[in-house]
């Protein structure tokens, strides 16, 4: 179901929405009725169905079962190795999206085909009149949003494997879009395109502060990458003030692409301009720094729900009071819905699914063991809620779009046009409202994810694996390391991970005397244990700092569980939560380190392969 949009037509764009949200029963019946008479003989459904048998939703929802990534991946991967797209869609699968997700320790894989980047050029289209409801003249300057592309590979079919921004933005979507006033961007396409990380952000923040006085709205797709900018621009702005001085770019910057396209931006030298940007940031705080490069500023545009919440606090420090907007809600599977209400505060953000995108499906989820989410009786002292493991057998039946109930949690389920059927997306949302028929869902947390702090999504299996191979470091000199947890320190940039460690030694002492090489070589030991995509964020982008190890003193995780106890957990529930949430217990371990080491080299990263395990 191909929809298209206007984006200068507010009036169109608007009235769509409202016609979406209030027959969303009858488009998501379409959808599904779309999808199945498109993708009926492909494989996968077939080995579901009696031979002969029909396809209609009391069929697909009966036979066809609910799965996650490993029940599906080896379809995909035979797509990757080369057999034809029929296995799971009848339209040709034209390339692969990596996922932040990983399975087995490599990015997921997503099918894509050529008309869902339509979807996508249409979802992007509709958030233009929903800024425009709340934000006047956004069409009178541009928008200084710091977008990058991230490697790419071919398959051993010739598919681009590749995460799904890069796919949009190496589009002929997005490079040959048409001209739109309401969404003009000080960055040239060259420095977006440029696979040169560091090339690509100068360039980019260069000609932000070049065109500062036309810029409206400053943003990135996520509050992580916009910060890492900023902190790149405490490193460089000098040198950007000497560029914009002296009108000519760094010699560094050689990727023809970005030198061209800079220079015409930085066309003569201006010593005015240079000279406010140092005045500015030469001061002695940056608090507010953004609202003063950019004096015509209306709002931030970051992601800022689930794990990039953590980042707020920063953020309003740099903003100088500019709204935090977070617009949409998408992954590598399938763009999910848009915020309708784009200027509420970032705890408030709920999203409206549309429900052209894809055939949503949600599992109900149970509540802790008292019936609130996360409280008392429960063994984790964060606000989520409790959720099993994806290992465990779906029992609970799915319910549509329109059936979910106001205030209750489930995880997202999609059947997409691209071949994916009753997939388990791994978010846990919660219902907030309704807009018209469509409900709006909050945005819970990532199924099983404990840390987070770029597109790394590190779950509590894969943390205990890699805290394995660290025991095997430290147990043979006599150390046992009684109890961990883990927190995700995002105070600096870039953030990285924590790990705070009990040990004691074979014997009686209770403090023992730790080797800083060792405690070293034990980070290092995480880190290599870790998924490609937390390696490839520590090695190759740089968005996640060493991870440190914090030893606490004997006795600590006992004191963590008595505060637990006295917050409502049971005595015999009570287990360690293997990630940190609450400051009060962040504070009772802070209070009690008796040593910090980090990890002093990158960890192996190599672009994944196709079969390589």
């Amino acid at each position: 179901m191909l929809l298209n949009c206007d984006p200068t037509d507010n009036e169109a764009g608007t009235k769509l929405l409202e016609d979406l949200t209030r027959n969303a029963k009858q488009v998501q019946e379409k959808v599904l009725e779309e999808i199945l008479k498109q993708n009926a003989k492909t494989e996968y459904l077939g080995t579901f169905l009696d031979h002969g048998s029909s396809l209609d939703k009391e069929t697909f929802k009966k036979k066809v079962p609910i799965v996650n990534y490993e029940d599906v991946k080896p379809y995909i991967e035979r797509i990757a190795l080369g057999e034809p797209s029929e296995i799971i869609s009848s339209q040709p699968i034209t390339e692969l999206l990596t996922s932040s997700g990983t399975s087995g320790g490599l990015p997921k894989m997503m099918p894509s085909t050529a008309e869902d980047l339509d979807r996508k050029t249409f979802f992007y289209n509709l958030l233009v009149p929903v800024m425009n409801k709340y934000v006047d003249g956004l069409d009178q300057g541009k928008g200084m949003y710091l977008l990058f592309i991230k490697p790419e590979i071919h398959t051993p079919s010739g598919l681009m494997a590749r995460p799904v921004l890069t796919s949009y933005y190496t589009s002929s979507n997005f490079k040959n879009r048409p001209f739109n006033r309401f969404n003009v961007y000080t960055s040239p396409d060259e420095t977006i395109l440029c696979s040169d990380s560091k090339q690509s952000m100068y360039c980019q923040l260069l000609c932000g502060l070049v065109q500062r006085h036309e810029v409206l709205r400053v943003g990135a797709v996520f509050a992580s990458a916009f910060l890492r900018a900023i902190k790149f621009l405490e490193d460089y702005w000098e040198e950007m003030c000497s560029n914009i001085r002296n009108g000519h770019v760094s010699d560094w910057i050689t990727d023809p692409g970005c030198r061209n396209a800079v220079s015409l931006i930085l066309s003569k030298p201006n010593s005015g301009l240079a000279d406010l940007i140092e005045l500015e940031c030469c001061g002695k705080s940056w608090e507010g720094i953004i609202k003063r490069l950019w004096p015509r500023t209306k709002y931030i545009e970051v992601i800022v729900t689930g794990s990039m919440a953590q980042y707020i606090p920063t953020l309003e420090f740099y903003s100088g009071g500019l709204p935090l907007v977070s617009t949409m809600y998408a992954s590598s599977e399938c763009y999910f819905g848009i915020n309708l209400e784009p200027l509420s505060k970032p705890s408030d953000v709920s999203y409206t699914l549309l429900p052209n995108m894809a055939y949503f499906e949600f599992l109900p989820m149970e509540e802790n063991h008292d019936g609130v989410p996360h409280e008392g009786g429960c063994n984790c002292i964060s606000d989520s809620i409790c959720i099993g493991t994806e290992e465990e057998e779906v029992e609970s039946e799915a319910v549509d779009l329109v059936d979910v109930k106001l205030g209750n949690f489930y995880e997202l389920v999609v059947t997409t046009f691209t071949g994916l059927y009753r997939y388990r997306v791994g978010d846990i949302l919660m219902v907030t409202s309704f807009h018209n028929n469509a409900p709006q869902f909050r945005f819970v947390q990532r199924r099983n994810v404990v840390l987070s702090i770029d597109m790394d999504k590190t779950n509590e299996e894969d943390l205990l694996k890699a805290v394995a191979q660290a025991k095997l470091v430290i147990e043979p000199l006599g150390f046992l390391l009684t109890d961990y947890t883990s927190y995700a320190d995002t105070s600096s940039m870039p953030g990285h991970y924590v790990l705070f460690w009990e040990l004691r030694v074979r014997g009686n002492s209770d403090r023992p005397e730790l080797d800083p090489i060792i405690m070293e070589q034990c980070c290092s030991a995480v880190e290599e244990s870790l998924d490609s995509v937390y390696r490839r964020c520590r090695r190759k982008d740089k968005s996640i700092g060493p991870l440190e190890i914090r030893i606490v003193k004997h006795g600590t995780f006992d004191v963590l569980m008595d505060f637990c106890v006295a917050q409502g957990s049971s005595v015999n529930q009570y287990k360690t939560s293997r990630c940190i949430k609450s400051e009060e217990a962040f504070e009772i371990l802070e209070s009690r380190v008796v040593g910090r080491f980090f990890s002093k080299k990158d960890p192996l990263w190599e672009p994944f392969k196709i079969g390589k395990k």
